[in-house]
């Protein structure tokens, strides 16, 4: 079996889990509270799917709070099995929440990393692509560029996996520097187009021109 395959099916594992836990509820089988259980656990099922087809589902700023979430949530529900007189029924939903909120913690800590092209856009993949190429010809890239009453500057490097990219922008006499790093050209395609007046193809073209100069 491959890890794609086993990843699908524990999506679909627990999807099936969601759907009998709303049978069970609408049947009576199950406490008040256990609507809440089963609405994290579709949010859960979704954000497991995405993770497993690579497709980006809702944010990735909402992934990690989540997980976070599940780990909170399986402590609270083992100390209230241990620590309170509960019901049969009671007991079968917290235990049945608690021990599979464990491994897609995991998964959707995972899912919600910014820094990999499933949230990516087509503009962005391209976008990573094209740095990659350039970065691969040359150690650094540097660009400034004037729009309107705004200035950016970007100097992007490479080494081995990692990309970083200096930026400083200003805006009348507000000047401000920062730099981050990516594993993932695409975001580095990304971060430049949010936080910065340069496109990539403003890159490309420059550094396209410096190289018909140079020959």
């Amino acid at each position: 079996m491959t890890l794609h395959r086993a990843y699908m099916l524990l999506a679909g594992f627990y999807s099936l889990l969601v759907l009998i836990g709303l049978i069970a509820l609408l049947a009576g089988g199950g406490p008040v509270w256990g609507a809440a259980l089963l609405i994290v656990g579709a949010l859960v099922a979704c954000g497991l799917w995405g993770r497993t087809l690579g497709r980006p589902i809702m944010n990735p700023r909402m992934w990690r709070p989540l997980a976070g979430l599940l780990v909170v949530g399986c402590v609270l529900q083992l100390v209230a099995v241990f620590s309170l007189s509960l019901s049969g029924a009671e007991i079968t939903w917290l235990l049945t929440g608690a021990i599979f909120s464990v491994l897609p913690a995991i998964l959707l800590f995972q899912y919600g990393k910014r820094d990999q092209e499933v949230w990516a856009t087509a503009e962005e993949r391209e976008g990573g692509k094209m740095l990659d190429e350039i970065l691969a010809r040359r150690r650094e890239l540097v660009l400034e560029k004037q729009a309107h009453d705004s200035l950016a500057k970007v100097k992007l490097t490479r080494a081995g996996q990692t990309y970083r990219a200096s930026v400083t922008r200003g805006r009348g006499d507000r000047v401000e520097q920062f730099e981050e790093s990516f594993t993932c050209p695409a975001t580095l395609a990304f971060f430049i187009i949010k936080y910065t007046c340069i496109s990539v193809n403003d890159i490309a073209a420059h550094y396209a021109e410096e190289r018909v100069l140079t020959t």
